[in-house]
């Protein structure tokens, strides 16, 4: 019954539109044309006054009444430390935006109503003006000059990524139709590495690589869990997806990046202020005391059931809407609560639910190297180990941040070249090993530079160089997970592998 009386009332205002042209045009035909046009000048003229000064005042009332609904002013401030630049790079944009805007209509309806058509009155032909040409033109480029330098400034502040030694906690976010899937580094504050060719549906949706030691204590939330954040840490966003273009959008920390199939794109920022503190901020404003839902008038207000938000900025099909996602910011105590009680995606739905040799992703290698650790040294076990055993030299040791050997170093080292003395068929292979912390390039150049020291220590007590090779592995082969100091301390260590004998 509604469809009908729109449609009727649609057919009404045409029919009734079309009449009041009929009448129009027979005035104009009664009264003449040269005196119907005139008439029409002058209500058109006046008409654009009075259009000009009620559009102006309804863009500047409207914009006014709703202030605190708009992100950046009121209560609804930037929650991230980056936001306050570009809000105030928006508003000086919006500045003279705004001026241009106000100056460009005026001009227009004045115009037309003081040069409309009136009798007598002659048109004059102006080809054009050096100087208006030159101040309109000299202007707006300077102007935006100033703007796209101030933007540039500050993209490249914003959009610089982190430096090493940065604590800083990576997340990965994969889109795809409808969803996203969050995964989050475990104890060892690194994510593992993943490849599109080991995606099985059901088993591995994002191609996680778990013969990689960092991949094995990640977390993986569903399409339909809380995100949680830490207040005041840094925070990139490793963003990417699986299927069409997706755009990763958390309004209130002005973090908006498109994820592209095949494509890896990041955002880094840093939140400012936890959910709680937002809501509080909101309290405040008498929008915000008022109900939440309409239709309930003593349920939870707005500010009560404010949350940050997740959303998808890119039309992405049909069930668009449904990748919003609630963002909880809260304080690092609540968030290492609530992390600790996360549980691997490997320990949850690979581990002993799969064989290890089932795919290429999981040959069970890298768990196996967590477990077996090398054998200890001593003369003995190196007078007994047999060609491809590996051993381990527990006193051997740098000073921090340096290939350079301590004084106790020797004791060990000098069992080695006792035992290739003895064995002049004997070959090894000299590696080193850090744990995670700091940048992946350097320790790996720096295990090899130690283990290169090593080897150069044997050689310079009279071993031919030739049967010790010394390469470095940094952190990719830990014995333990990086997970507590102790932990971080076995990793780093210097093993010998017997490669003949």
């Amino acid at each position: 019954m509604t469809t009908l009386i729109v449609l009727a009332s649609i057919v009404l205002l045409v029919v009734v539109a079309v009449q009041i042209g009929r009448i129009s045009e027979l005035t104009a035909n009664i009264r003449g044309e040269e005196a119907a046009e005139l008439e029409s000048n002058h209500f058109n003229a006046r008409f654009g006054m009075f259009f000009l000064v009620a559009f102006l005042a309804f863009c500047i009332g409207t914009a006014w009444y709703y202030k605190n609904y708009m992100l950046g002013y009121g209560p609804l401030t930037q929650a991230s430390e980056h936001g306050p630049k570009i809000q105030a790079l928006f508003n000086v944009t919006l500045f003279f935006t705004g001026i241009v805007f106000v100056l460009t209509h005026i001009a227009l309806f004045w115009f037309t109503y003081k040069y409309r058509g009136e009798k007598g009155k002659k048109a004059i032909f102006i080809s054009h003006d050096n100087r208006l040409e030159v101040i309109w033109t000299a202007i707006p480029a300077v102007v935006m000059c100033g703007l796209v330098v101030g933007g540039l400034l500050v993209w490249n502040e914003v959009m610089s990524d982190v430096k090493e030694g940065e604590d800083v906690l990576e997340i990965e976010a994969t889109a795809y139709q409808f969803a996203w899937d969050l995964r989050y580094p475990g104890a060892d504050n690194a994510l593992g590495t993943k490849y599109f060719r080991n995606i099985v549906p059901g088993t591995n949706d994002l191609g996680i690589d778990f013969n990689d030691v960092k991949s094995q204590d990640d977390v993986v939330l569903g399409g339909s869990d809380e995100i949680f954040i830490p207040k005041g840490k840094k925070i990139r966003v490793r963003i990417t997806a699986k299927d069409v273009l997706h755009n990763f959008y958390l309004p209130h920390f002005t973090v908006k990046m498109d994820a592209i199939p095949g494509l890896p794109t990041y955002f880094i920022f840093t939140p400012t202020k936890t959910t709680e503190e937002y809501r509080m901020q909101l309290k405040a404003y008498p929008e915000y005391n008022v109900p939440a839902d309409p239709e309930e008038p003593n349920g939870p207000k707005k500010w009560e059931v404010f949350n940050y938000e997740l959303a998808c900025a890119e039309l992405c099909g049909k069930g668009h809407y449904s990748m919003r996602r609630i963002v909880k910011v809260v304080n690092q105590d609540e968030y290492d609560k609530w992390a600790s009680g996360k549980k691997p995606f490997f320990t949850e739905n690979i581990e002993g639910k799969i064989e290890p040799n089932q795919y290429t992703w999981y040959k069970g290698a890298a768990k196996a190297a967590i477990l077996n650790e090398p054998k200890e040294f001593s003369a003995a076990a190196i007078t007994e180990a047999k060609a491809g055993e590996v051993l381990q030299l527990n006193h051997v040791t740098f000073a921090t941040g340096s290939a350079k050997l301590t004084p106790q170093s020797s004791a060990e080292l000098d069992i080695v070249v006792d035992a290739m003395t003895k064995d002049p068929e004997m070959t090894v292979e000299v590696s080193g090993h850090t744990d995670n912390v700091g940048n992946a390039a350097k320790n790996l150049a720096l295990s090899e530079a130690r283990a290169k020291t090593v080897a150069a220590y044997v050689a310079a007590k009279g071993i031919d160089a030739k049967r010790m090779t010394g390469v470095g592995f940094g952190d990719t082969k830990p014995l333990v997970l990086n997970d507590t100091p102790e932990n971080k301390a076995k990793n780093r260590r210097t093993e010998f592998k017997i490669l003949a004998r």
